[in-house]
């Protein structure tokens, strides 16, 4: 069986073997040019999910007097998958602009220049900066103290981990800022001046945390130095 292909010069048909003609189409709209505007992967599995929900719902609505239980059993096996995917992906983070999850910007600043951005987010009610400052302001300190060894890319989370493994007392607090900075930097939450205080008064504690001299054998320990 063929397939026309056209006419040669002199008019006469010409006539391609049909296996031939489909193998050429299919490596022309194999070229990555006729899919650039294909929609991604999860944006297909959303759609087959969607044409498996339709289908699940004609089919109940066409089997009878129980259609109506079937529809309530379809939306709950729904809204049972609906959760499970929110559980597991969690809420949308939002990249923030220096890239991946890293605590610091591009741009390096003193413990000192965090603290008074803090200061001037918190006094213009910006609390989401101002937590966000705040907690760079507790890890540059650290840094700038050598209780945290200076590591470029580090995370909040990974920051409260290690500052609270030499800041036991304080290991909670930590963890505790962490996840409020996190929460405003990419869970989409918003901080309110209490977020920002408790941030602020565990910063100003660990300023007066040194390290205790007794147990240096086993290894420094830190606590609160007397007022």
């Amino acid at each position: 069986m063929t397939a026309t292909g056209g006419t040669s010069g002199s008019g006469v048909p010409v006539d391609i073997p049909r296996v031939p003609a489909q193998e050429a189409a299919e490596r022309e709209l194999s070229q990555p040019m006729y899919h650039e505007n294909d929609p991604g992967f999860l944006q297909r599995a959303i759609d087959r999910f969607w044409e498996w929900v339709g289908d699940l719902f004609d089919s109940v609505t066409g089997a009878g007097p129980g259609g109506v239980v079937g529809i309530v059993a379809v939306v709950l096996v729904v809204l049972a998958l609906a959760a499970a995917l929110w559980w597991r992906l969690g809420t949308p983070r939002r990249t923030p602009s220096s890239g991946g999850d890293a605590l610091f910007g591009e741009r390096a600043r003193t413990a000192a220049e965090h603290r008074t951005a803090a200061a001037r987010h918190a006094s213009a009610g910006q609390w989401n900066q101002a937590v966000q400052e705040r907690m760079r302001a507790i890890v540059r300190s650290l840094e700038e103290r050598t209780l945290l060894d200076p590591r470029p890319g580090r995370t909040a989370d990974e920051a409260a981990a290690e500052a609270g493994r030499s800041l036991p007392a304080h290991a909670d607090g930590l963890r505790s800022a962490a996840r409020a900075f996190d929460d405003v930097t990419y869970g989409g939450r918003s901080a309110d001046e209490s977020a920002y205080r408790r941030v602020e008064r565990l910063d100003t504690a660990l300023e007066r945390a040194k390290p205790s001299l007794a147990d240096a054998g086993a290894g420094a320990s830190f606590t609160q130095a007397p007022r």
